[in-house]
């Protein structure tokens, strides 16, 4: 489950010091089944408000992935090896 900061510290009842700027700490990573979707959800959620770190690039490995960060700094990237999660796993 996933909070914002400030509704945890009024669940807990207590105010949490963060790190300031982009929170490196920890990372979401989230898959999309094509290179076509890694550029649309980047668009689409810079649209929405989210900070641009590294726009969609193709790896060396294989991989199209980009980051952005939500409005709390926290670091989140997309990518796709343009093949679904399913034939991912049975790969």
């Amino acid at each position: 489950m996933l909070y914002r900061r400030s509704d945890f510290e009024k669940m807990a009842g207590k105010k949490y010091e963060y790190v300031k700027g982009l929170n490196g700490h920890t990372e979401i990573a989230l898959y999309v089944d094509t290179f076509e979707e890694v550029d649309s959800a980047y668009s689409d959620a810079i649209t929405k408000g989210a900070a641009a770190v590294l726009a969609p690039e193709d790896e060396p490995w294989g991989q199209r992935t980009c980051y952005i960060a939500d409005p709390e700094g926290n670091l989140i990237e997309i990518g796709s090896f343009n093949k679904t999660f399913q034939e991912l796993r049975n790969a």
